[in-house]
């Protein structure tokens, strides 16, 4: 094999479309854009125009709302936990905090905190310094002989009333 030999197989790539060369070429004159008209000029996007007609996203109803205030949280089950504390990449005897979580690989990034979610079984007794737990998640931790307290994300304790984030 010579490197003037190298080669790829047939087919693998093709030419592409060359417009505007000539009549001979199939695709000369209007280039494949037909005669006049707004689309047949430079620089046209039409995209989502019926022709007058009232376009789909305007005709469907616009639902719901999205708060601008709204907290993205991480949320993690208690049998990832459970599998973090057996796999010892969680130190139960320590506070688990949300940066602690980030070092064992159980979220990707904090966002506006992290939110414990009930879902498996927690056998250790672990006190946790979270954002958010639902209602579900602090009865097994405190079953586990555990506690859940909720902080803000300045690590600061926040009212006994949010029990229940998001």
């Amino acid at each position: 094999m010579k490197l003037n030999e190298l080669a790829d197989n047939p087919g693998a790539r093709k030419a592409r479309k060359r417009v505007g060369r000539g009549i001979g070429s199939g695709l000369g004159k209007t280039a494949g854009r037909g005669h006049k008209g707004q689309k047949s000029r430079s620089g046209v996007t039409v995209k989502g125009f019926e022709g007058g007609q009232m376009p789909l996203h305007r005709r469907l109803p616009k639902r719901g709302f999205n708060s601008i205030s709204r907290k993205s949280f991480s949320v993690v089950n208690l049998d990832r936990v459970q599998e973090a504390i057996d796999a010892g990449k969680l130190d139960a005897s320590a506070p688990v905090t949300a940066e602690a979580m980030v070092a064992a690989g159980l979220v990707r990034r904090i966002r506006d905190g992290v939110r414990l979610l009930g879902t498996g079984e927690l056998k250790a007794k672990v006190a946790f310094r979270l954002q958010g737990a639902s209602r579900a998640a602090v009865a097994a931790v405190e079953k586990a002989g555990g506690s859940v307290e909720l902080v803000g994300l300045d690590g600061k304790a926040v009212a006994a009333g949010a029990a229940e984030q998001g």
